[in-house]
């Protein structure tokens, strides 16, 4: 229960509580907690100065002690009336927030996590042979991208431009991406560091994992298949990648925890997690310009969080405060929740038709996607990640 008068299928109670940076128009950006329709003003409230920083970082660093005292804290505030006149003051409408970068990103990495999409895409690109390569059910694959190209929700999407190549042509061509594509994502932000030649195992990931936000890994599919080989994504993926404003506390989803998959094969040691599972159970939703078009699940994805946190420092990467791992494009079995175009449309040859008979292979200039998540909450209704969104533009 809470004193604020919050709308009764708000995603942002009191068992939430996401951490975010905003600004008010003549303000600097400072950290905040969505709370309803109203932002707490932490800088304000608490008078700390590590939450006028304009990032989250600092706070961050704190580790979990801090973390769990402050959430306590704003909890008490919140419903506890006595603490009104005190708090109040601080709660500003979301209406008149900008909302900003949540973290200053040191490093990201985006794994490949998710068995259905991973075959799904075997199958549109190697239709004879085996879905999945032989190392795919034994480590967690991914990529290091590109930190400087984050942005917040809202971004827009600029039209990459690069070398592309059909298999029909003799030479490869430069222009802009004629198959700009989504990928919806589960972020992971890393709050508390560690030593370089230190792997942190997965029963630690509530030591240095601070919270969930949304990711869309945009993706020129045509620059990335001319590209990729050998080494991997490129200028396919670093042109932006775009991330929810809010980061959800994985305290808030507790309840949200479940067993993942059976695995296919037996894990080497450190990635084994009978003991420790981390499965989440998180329902996202793809929307283009308003339409619901997928509803992919996390809870069935493969490679788990604190899996791909135990092998992205099994050779002894160092974390640093800010460092973002993705999930990797989250799909479901059935065709209504896959995670990318590549899937829903089967590489342009099935094109998804939208309620206005439309069609998409892939992106249009001017189409806005919208990727937005739910989760069960410890108060037995369901949390909201917030929504990340980005409208496409053409090159300039």
């Amino acid at each position: 229960m809470t004193w604020l008068d919050l709308p009764p299928d708000t995603g942002f109670g009191p068992d939430n509580l996401p951490y975010g940076v905003f600004s008010t128009p003549g303000t600097a950006p400072r950290t905040g907690i969505a709370i309803g329709t109203h932002v707490l003003d932490l800088a304000g409230a608490t008078g700390d100065p590590v939450h006028a920083t304009g990032s989250l970082n600092a706070f961050l660093e704190r580790g979990p002690a801090a973390w769990r005292q402050l959430r306590e804290q704003v909890t008490a505030w919140l419903t506890d009336p006595q603490h009104r006149p005190r708090v109040e003051p601080h709660l500003v409408p979301l209406s008149q927030a900008e909302l900003h970068l949540p973290v200053q990103v040191a490093d990201y990495v985006d794994f490949y996590g998710s068995k259905v999409h991973a075959e799904n895409v075997g199958r549109i690109f190697r239709p004879d042979a085996e879905p999945l390569t032989p190392n795919w059910r034994h480590v967690p694959i991914g990529y290091h991208g590109r930190a400087g190209t984050i942005r917040v929700s809202g971004t827009l999407v600029v039209r990459p431009a690069g070398q592309r190549k059909d298999p029909a042509d003799a030479a490869p061509t430069f222009g802009p991406s004629r198959k700009l594509d989504i990928e919806a994502e589960v972020g992971f932000v890393v709050g508390v560091p560690s030593a370089l030649g230190t792997a942190v195992p997965l029963a630690d990931v509530e030591e240095h994992v601070f919270g969930v936000c949304l990711v869309n890994d945009w993706s020129a599919r045509d620059l990335q298949a001319w590209e990729y080989q050998p080494l991997g994504p490129f200028l396919g993926k670093s042109f932006l990648t775009s991330v929810s404003p809010w980061v959800v506390p994985l305290a808030a989803l507790a309840a949200a925890r479940v067993r993942p998959p059976d695995r296919d094969v037996e894990l080497l040691p450190y990635l084994r997690d009978d003991e420790h599972p981390w499965g989440l159970d998180i329902e996202l939703a793809i929307r283009i310009n308003g339409e619901v078009v997928s509803r992919p699940p996390f809870a069935t994805h493969y490679w788990t969080a604190a899996q791909q946190l135990a092998h992205l420092t099994v050779n002894g990467a160092a974390l640093r405060t800010g460092d973002l791992f993705a999930s990797g494009t989250v799909s479901g079995t059935r065709p209504d929740q896959r995670g990318s175009l590549l899937e829903l449309s089967w590489d342009g040859r099935e094109p998804l038709t939208l309620t206005d008979g439309s069609t998409r292979g892939y992106l249009e200039d001017g189409d806005e996607v919208t990727i937005s998540a739910t989760a069960p909450g410890t108060g037995g209704g369901r949390i909201c990640l917030g929504e990340v969104t980005g409208r496409v533009q053409a090159p300039a």
